[in-house]
Formats: structure tokens, C-alpha cells, sequence
């Protein structure tokens, strides 16, 4: 249902297959190759289940301070990886910002001039059509430019790193081969993977989806992630999820509809069956700064003050998102900040707001005293409203409360008003 998520494989997901699988099968091999699709179909099928379960509704715990807070600091994040391809600098690839600044700090001597040239008027060109001439498909324009500059200049004997060759042709298409000892090893991983997959594909979808103003199944979502790994698991390929880096170039390319996806897919049909011999003259700082641009939009410092404006508290909790996502990197960052949001949920409902009403003179009506100074209160009584629903967690906070008020006051009579109690 999301028009925007573009499926593959990503970072975070290869790391957990390497390891998961790795434990079991050596790197390489036929073995850990027929591992990694079982592995896809794994995840496809706990997906699935799942959808079928109705249990896309953890999404739910996606608040908008904590989708705000991650995509600003995955934004950060990636953006800061593609900066070696755009310098020409051979870094490892990391999810923490502070490794990352770190590498890129100490590796400054080695930047590639002809590279870093390359991909600063990739940006700038970018940046120009998106300003000037919106209506031009600019990804393209700048990969078939930037692939013909490598042919023509010989940019490959200034060390400019290109994607290099391409395998051409279609992937075998099996089964993977099920035995009972391989499901048992592989199925504490298949479950982290189908839900931290499902969480990054559900995120994304949900951040479109706010931005366009359209509405997502959750269920749904779930089901055709868990259709793709098992497709995935029958072309040699390993588990996939919504990515975070195409879905944006994807959205910020001028998508609408599913049907970018189709059209993506048909052209990497063509491509491997015809084209892989020209796509390996594409330079990564190309790539790297088509990423960078398209990236650089999620951050949202307007989403950030209004958030503070309207509820610090919410503004606290994007703050502490992008901070846990930028030092642990983007899963850990991203349930740091489910968990602080769930937090705060708890917090507020365990100290919830009280009121001491008094009556409007000449009226019946009573108000907060502290909000209408005119509001008398009836003497020797204490009337006073609970807002919030009353149960288990927050008694010990409203008998602390009640006996603060009381505690210096001869009171006659108390009356709970309990108009705003929606729940006991």
C-alpha cells in the first residue's frame, strides 16, 4: 500500500546475514548461498504469518517525534557514509557517525582529486535541476553523463572508482533445500531479521505516506515484504526489505505510485539481459552524490520546532531519537526511541493532570482555579477533577496528591470529579 518503498537488499539486513549465517556456512560457498535464500524464505514466511496475524500493529508505537528524530539522523547517517565514494577515500561501511567522522578525518590526505571533482559537479548539477528544472529527470541525466565522462576521459586510470563489472543474465531460479537441523539453526535469525526488516520497511512507508498525505495498511505491508523474501528465497536471492536510501531517491525522482516500482524492476530486467557491459563504467561518487541530494530533504529542522513549540516533551523525545540513532547506529537507534516513546506514554499516565475546580461567580460552572483566578472555591470543600483514565499505576500518585491538599486544610467534604475519567 506504500507508493513510495522501493524493496532490496540493505545494509543493516546484509550485516545480520553475514553473521547469522556465517556462524553456520563459510562465506562464499554453495552451502552458505543455499543457507542465505533458506534464510530468505524464512523471514517471507514469518512475514506473512504475521500479516495474516494482523500484528502490523506495532507500527503504532512509531510516534511522530521518534520518525522525525530516526529519519533526520538516518539521513545524517547515510549521507555521511556516500562522503568516502564522493572523496574517493576506501573506507569500511558503519552505522556509527562517530566512526565514520573519525575515519573520514584521518583519510583526508588520501582524497582522489579527478573523484571528488567528479562528484561535487554531480551535486551542484543536482542541486541546479532541482532548483531551476524540477521537471527534468535528473538521476538520469547525471548517470548517463557521468558514465560517458569515465568512457571518453579515461577517468579509470585517474583512479576514479567505478561500480566495475556486472554478472549479465538472469540468477538461477530454485527452492532452497529445507532440512530440520538448517530451520533450527537459522530461525532465532530469521525472526530478527523479519522484525527489524519489517520495522525499517514500515517506517519508511509511514514517513511517505505522512509526507503525501495518503494512508498505509500495516497488515498489509507486512504481507508483501514477507512475498518479496519469498520470492527473494527462489532467485538466489537473500532476505529484503523497503530500503531507506533508493525509497528516497525513488520518491525524490518524482514517484507516485507502485508503478515506479515496476518500472525500476523492468529496467534492471534490461539491464542485466543487455546493458551490464556500460553500467560498469558508473563512478560511485555519481551514485554517492545522487544519494547525498536526495537525502539531504529528510532533514526536517521546521518538523523539529514545531515539535518543541507544541510539546517539549516531544521535541525531548526526537532530540534523544536522533542522538541514540546517531551513536548506535540506525535499529538500535530506531527501538531506543520506541521504548523512550512507550516511556513517556507510561510517565504521563502514571502522573496524570489534576485540577482544584472552583465556581464562576454567578454560575454553575466550575473551573481550574489556577487557570480562572476568578473561580471561588466552596469553603470546607475540595473539589477536584482527575484527567486522565484511573487505574493500578497512577493511585499512589493521586493518593500523594490528595493528601497534599489536604494535609493543611480542614476540609469537610471532598468531591471527585470524575467527568474526565474514561476508563476505571
Amino acid at each position: 500500500t506504500s507508493k513510495h518503498i522501493s524493496v532490496g537488499p540493505v545494509a543493516l539486513d546484509s550485516i545480520i546475514v553475514a553473521i547469522g549465517v556465517g556462524t553456520i556456512a563459510q562465506s562464499g560457498t554453495d552451502a552458505f548461498i543455499m543457507l542465505a535464500t533458506l534464510l530468505a524464505l524464512m523471514v517471507g514466511l514469518i512475514q506473512v504469518i504475521m500479516g495474516l496475524l494482523r500484528l502490523g500493529f506495532i507500527v503504532n508505537f512509531l510516534s511522530t517525534p521518534v520518525l522525525t528524530g530516526f529519519t533526520i539522523a538516518a539521513a545524517i547517517i547515510i549521507a555521511a557514509n556516500q562522503f568516502k565514494h564522493l572523496l574517493g577515500i576506501d573506507l569500511p561501511q558503519t552505522h556509527n557517525l562517530y566512526i565514520i567522522s573519525t575515519q573520514l578525518i584521518s583519510h583526508l590526505a588520501e582524497i582522489n582529486i579527478p573523484t571528488f571533482l567528479m562528484g561535487a559537479m554531480c551535486v551542484f548539477a543536482l542541486l541546479g535541476f532541482k532548483r531551476f528544472l524540477p521537471q527534468v529527470p535528473a538521476p538520469i541525466l547525471i548517470v548517463v553523463l557521468s558514465i560517458l565522462s569515465v568512457i571518453l576521459l579515461n577517468l579509470e586510470a585517474l583512479n576514479v572508482k567505478i561500480v566495475g563489472s556486472i554478472p549479465s543474465g538472469l540468477p538461477d531460479f530454485f527452492f532452497p533445500e529445507i532440512n530440520p537441523e538448517s530451520l533450527k539453526l537459522l530461525l532465532p535469525t530469521a525472526i530478527t531479521l523479519a522484525f527489524i526488516g519489517y520495522t525499517e520497511s514500515i517506517t519508511m512507508a509511514k514517513i511517505f505516506a505522512d509526507k503525501h498525505r495518503y494512508r498505509i495498511n500495516s497488515n498489509q505491508e507486512l504481507i508483501a515484504v514477507g512475498c518479496a523474501n519469498i520470492a527473494a528465497s527462489c532467485s538466489s536471492a537473500y532476505p529484503v526489505t523497503g530500503g531507506f536510501a533508493r525509497s528516497v531517491v525513488n520518491e525524490r525522482s518524482g514517484a507516485r505510485s507502485q508503478i515506479s516500482s515496476i518500472i525500476a524492476a523492468l529496467i534492471m530486467l534490461l539491464t542485466l539481459l543487455f546493458f551490464t557491459p556500460l553500467f560498469q563504467y558508473l563512478p560511485n561518487a555519481a551514485l554517492a552524490a545522487i544519494i547525498i541530494v536526495s537525502i539531504v530533504s529528510l532533514i526536517n529542522l521546521k518538523e523539529m520546532r514545531y515539535l518543541f513549540k507544541v510539546k517539549k516533551s516531544e521535541g525531548v523525545l526526537l532530540v534523544f531519537t536522533i542522538a541514540a540513532t546517531l551513536i548506535f547506529g540506525i535499529s538500535v537507534g530506531l527501538m531506543l526511541g520506541v521504548i523512550a516513546s512507550i516511556l513517556l506514554f507510561i510517565s504521563l499516565n502514571t502522573s496524570p493532570h489534576m485540577a482544584v475546580l472552583g465556581r464562576i461567580p454567578e454560575t454553575d460552572v466550575f473551573r481550574n482555579i489556577k487557570d480562572y483566578p476568578n473561580a471561588e472555591e466552596i469553603q470546607n470543600v475540595l473539589i477536584l477533577r482527575i484527567d486522565a483514565s484511573f487505574y493500578f499505576a497512577n493511585t499512589e500518585f493521586l493518593k500523594n496528591q490528595l493528601a497534599n491538599l489536604t494535609d493543611n486544610n480542614q476540609y469537610k467534604a471532598i468531591i471527585l470529579d470524575a467527568s474526565a475519567i474514561n476508563d476505571l
